[in-house]
């Protein structure tokens, strides 16, 4: 009954302890990085070697990991090294400190000019730290600091990790890290301590040697010596006795025929301003011992003439105005525009009513009248700008871009033929670089597709650029390519030759641009030569030779003539403008007396008409000496044939896209190969011309001797006899050349029609420049204008022997040639390219500036000057250089006149020269002036290994740096402690 009244047992809510909560998820999370980095143990490693901090090779990697929703990044940094081997040293090791603990102790790199601030603050080479992400907010409280420093302390009891880890607190730009390194029974707390400024009591050694010894907090009486590193730095910011010798460019000296930075053809170099801002001098006294130097708030014994180390960093101008990284970039910004030439000069330059157009009309008249006159005379500009004199009293100077002046000056250098009192006679010979044709320097133009640096686009380039630079901009732009076509168009009516521009068909691995040039300058050759009317003679025609007629020629051609070739002339492809069944077609006739004696369908075919044989021969051009025909045994003559049409790359392109569209059907296949065979069928009629009575055989043995097959066989008296015939592919039904063999008539090749129309490929090519804008324009220049600073920075840089420009030139002419050669190369890849060659002018820059700061060129004894040379090429290739000698030897010399130059200047003392000259000491002392300023940064490291915390516990290393500048004051500890019995 008792438990019946009872009153029924309460439920409770069972909690489940063993649930792991965020902390202790974020602890394992620690735990599990440090095991896959495989941080466990003691990482032990050979000593440091002395400067290994900055020579070394160091890396990192990363990972991210979570409290929370709170996003925290774990990196490890470390100082790659090689393993040392671990075999028979497990016991041995046992009772060792970790390896970051010893590194506390070492010397041999203290302030290192290079390296994470920790590596600087505790001389680490090894360490983990964890830090906020990039997008999360910093760790402020001080309770999350110490959560964060106690799950640090968790995770390496738990692993057994000797790495040190820390933690990073408060904004990230106070650079603020709280850490923790354990070993067996013994721990290194890292603390930091940093305030905006420096308190009175610790601007000196002496107050900072106080903090540290009561940090310590040693039982031991008396303490151990202390061990100190001392550094102070001192700025040198204003340059007394120096000018930078970059003298700004003088405009006027273009039209005054001056040779100076604006001479066109010569690029500007150099920056204009001082690329060397600051220079930082560090006094080092690296080992001392607390008791023999004095440094309070009353007196210093650290004078930097006698600090025995001094080093040297410069600290350089940020993006200083270079101005060939101007020129460059100034005109490829051009590539950006989009108006076209008529938009941005209002009109065509010579489209104006009335009196306007009557006047330049009749200067134009004048280019076209047959009367020669001097070649001077001869430039359409010359006679526009005569006709434009009296317009330009109506619209006014000033809206004319381009004066004349300069305008002539631009057309002279461009065309240097017409600055002689004679006819233009087609020379395309120039001196424009004096650059070896074979040299490495010249055929730069091979791996960057732009334009030979002796040619006519090349020196264009130049003048666009120079014209956008300082004389009209872009308007200046298209007035000058306005120009330049009409000059173009003038010497295409008139027959002169371009000058500037190799002779023979286009060169594919050029621009375009000077691609469409070259064909111009066919055009023109072929157009000359037809309305001379010169006859073609042998000696003449030998270069007309297709190049596979070369190989086939025989051996009486010389070796200078000749072209090898074993491509079959019948292979290869024509232009499809080259080829036309039109009846409207051009002759190029000496002679309309002469008619053909019959059809000549069959003359090739054995048993055909025998009065074919008895057809006069024409168009011989010589005997070939070795061959004979087949069916008379009569000698066998090379014809004289057309040249087959030059091609330009997107003429090539389009007539590639023609054929493909063509398809793979019979009757495109078979338009296909009518269209390739149009210079066969010329070469075939010319062939039969010349060799009345032949057969293919004879063709195929000249033309293309691989298809002609020769063995040796026993006659029917057994005599060897040499037996030929064609090849199995001449031989199959519907072959190409057998129908075109059956369809040449014998027709000399100056009766037959044209395969290269020159009138409307020149044309073509007019229209084509006529249309470009000064966006295309700059396209096709711009690897030119590359290919231009590239060889002004090799000349600059050959000046001055640095080898780490060398390296750089190197690079960009590697990435150049990747990027240029596509057809349009990426914006930000082309000014990745302008980018790096503004850097190495820079470089230039800043070694020169340094030369005339160290005086190399002054130094009389040859060993001083190389001791002077090699400190300034140190100064550029490493973030700091020790100075040899320190204050006493030739750079620390130099460098001690010119802090004294800027203390007396900053100062207003008398020089220093007069000051010697002051009589008494009473005046000398009134105006004496202190060597150095302040030391801009001070910078301590204070060492010792005392037992920590019981006078029993093991000896240990203490450390603790401390720096002290006018924005701040950091004291940066690392403390150990025995834990065995605590």
């Amino acid at each position: 009954m008792a438990a019946d009244t009872e009153p029924e047992s309460e439920v409770f809510e069972i909690t489940d302890f063993t649930t792991a909560s965020e902390w202790e998820r974020f602890i394992s999370k620690v735990e599990e990085v440090l095991n896959d980095w495989k941080l466990i143990g003691n990482s032990s490693g050979k000593p440091l070697e002395k400067g290994i901090f900055t020579s070394g090779t160091w890396e990192e990697k990363s990972d991210e990991i979570s409290f929370a929703d709170f996003k925290f990044s774990v990196t490890h940094h470390y100082l790659v090294q090689e393993s040392t081997d671990k075999e028979g040293k497990d016991e041995l090791l046992e009772d060792v400190i970790p390896q970051s603990m010893q590194d506390l102790l070492c010397m041999n790199n203290d302030f290192p000019p290079r390296a994470h601030c920790l590596v600087r603050w505790y001389g680490l080479r090894e360490f983990v730290v964890i830090a906020p992400a990039a997008h999360s907010d910093a760790v402020l409280s001080e309770s999350k600091c110490n959560l964060l420093l106690s799950s640090v302390s968790i995770a390496l009891g738990n692993t057994g990790c000797q790495v040190p880890l820390f933690v990073q607190i408060h904004q990230k730009w106070r650079r603020m890290y709280v850490g923790e390194c354990q070993g067996p029974g013994v721990r290194t707390d890292f603390e930091m301590v940093h305030l905006r400024k420096v308190p009175n009591q610790y601007t000196h050694l002496s107050g900072l040697l106080d903090i540290f010894k009561s940090k310590i907090g040693c039982p031991l009486t008396p303490l151990p010596p202390v061990s100190i590193a001392i550094r102070f730095t001192y700025v040198l910011q204003d340059w007394q006795q120096y000018f930078w010798p970059q003298q700004p460019p003088d405009i006027d000296a273009l039209v005054g025929g001056e040779v100076g930075g604006l001479e066109f053809g010569k690029l500007p170099f150099g920056a204009c301003e001082d690329p060397i801002s600051e220079l930082h001098l560090a006094t080092t006294w690296p080992h001392l011992t607390e008791g023999i130097i004095v440094d309070n708030d009353v007196y210093s014994d650290l004078d930097p003439i006698q600090a025995p180390h001094w080093s040297v960093r410069v600290r350089k101008a940020e993006n200083p105005q270079c101005l060939l990284g101007d020129f460059v970039t100034e005109f490829f910004k051009i590539c950006r525009r989009k108006e076209s030439t008529d938009e941005i000069l209002g009109r065509s330059a010579f489209e104006e009513e009335g009196k306007e157009i009557a006047d330049i009309s009749h200067a134009l008249s004048k280019l076209t009248e047959p009367t020669p006159v001097p070649i001077h005379k001869l430039s359409v500009s010359n006679m526009v700008h005569t006709a434009k004199k009296k317009i330009r009293k109506h619209r006014g100077v000033e809206e004319s871009p381009l004066n004349n002046d300069v305008l002539n000056t631009i057309l002279l250098f461009l065309f240097p033929d017409a600055a002689f009192e004679k006819t233009l006679d087609g020379t395309t010979s120039t001196d424009n670089n004096n650059l070896p044709l074979e040299s490495e320097d010249y055929n730069l133009y091979n791996q960057f597709k732009s334009a030979p640096s002796d040619s006519l686009t090349y020196k264009l380039a130049l003048c666009l650029c120079m014209i956008n630079f300082y004389h009209g901009g872009l308007k200046g732009v298209a007035h000058l390519w306005q120009e330049f076509v009409l000059e173009m168009r003038f010497r295409w009516e008139n027959n002169f030759l371009i000058a500037g521009l190799a002779n023979g068909p286009p060169d594919l691995r050029c621009c375009l641009l000077h691609q469409k040039l070259q064909m111009l300058n066919c055009c023109i050759e072929r157009k000359k030569a037809r309305d001379e009317g010169k006859k073609t003679s042998a000696s003449d025609n030998v270069t007309n030779l297709y190049p596979g007629d070369a190989g086939k020629a025989g051996d009486q051609l010389g070796p200078d003539n000749l072209k090898e070739t074993d491509k079959e002339k019948g292979e290869v492809g024509k232009s499809w403008d080259s080829w036309s069944d039109s009846e409207e077609e051009f002759f190029e006739c000496l002679s309309d007396t002469e008619e053909l004696k019959g059809n000549g369908q069959d003359s090739g075919k054995k048993g055909g008409p025998k009065e074919m044989a008895n057809l006069r021969p024409e168009g011989r051009l010589y005997q070939h000496g070795k061959l004979t025909l087949l069916h008379n045994g009569e000698p066998l003559y090379i014809p004289v044939t057309q040249e087959p049409a030059p091609m330009t790359e997107d003429l090539l392109e389009e007539q590639s896209e023609v054929l493909a569209k063509l398809g793979t059907s019979a009757e495109g296949a078979h338009l296909r190969a009518r269209m390739q065979s149009a210079c066969l069928l010329s070469d075939m009629e010319s062939f039969k011309a010349a060799n009345p009575g032949c057969f293919l055989e004879d063709f195929v043995r000249w033309y293309s001797p691989r298809d002609y097959i020769e063995e040796e066989v026993i006659d029917e008296k057994g005599n060897v006899v040499l037996k030929g015939e064609l090849s199995a592919r001449m031989k199959i039904p519907s072959n190409m050349w057998v129908e075109a063999w059956e369809t040449a008539k014998p027709i000399p090749a100056r009766r037959q029609r044209r395969l290269f129309d020159d009138t409307r490929e020149a044309e073509k090519v007019l229209h084509y420049l006529a249309i470009q804008k000064p966006a295309d324009l700059a396209r096709h220049l711009l690897p030119c204008v590359i290919h231009a600073a590239v060889l002004k920075v090799k000349e600059e840089e050959s000046l001055e022997d640095i080898s780490s420009v060398k390296k750089i030139i190197k690079q960009i002419i590697s990435h150049s040639s990747k990027v240029l050669h596509f057809p349009n190369p990426e914006d930000k890849k082309l000014e990745e390219i302008i980018h790096q060659i503004t850097n190495v002018e820079a470089l230039i820059a800043r070694a020169r500036s340094l030369k005339a700061k160290f005086g190399t060129e002054k130094c009389e004894q040859e060993e001083e000057k190389e001791d002077l040379e090699r400190f300034v090429s140190c100064l550029l290739e490493q973030p700091e250089v020790l100075v040899t000698g320190a204050g006493r030897g030739h750079a620390g010399r130099i460098i001690h006149k010119l802090f004294v130059s800027a203390q007396r200047a900053a100062a207003m003392a008398p020089p220093e020269e007069e000051f010697k000259r002051i009589g008494s000491a009473e005046e000398r002392r009134q105006n004496s002036v202190s060597d150095f300023p302040p030391p801009a940064g001070r910078e301590f490291i204070l060492r010792t290994t005392v037992p920590r915390p019981a006078p029993y516990s093991k000896a240990l290393p203490q450390r603790m740096y401390s720096v002290l500048t006018k924005e701040e004051f950091r004291l940066a500890g690392a403390f150990s402690s025995d834990t065995s019995f605590f």
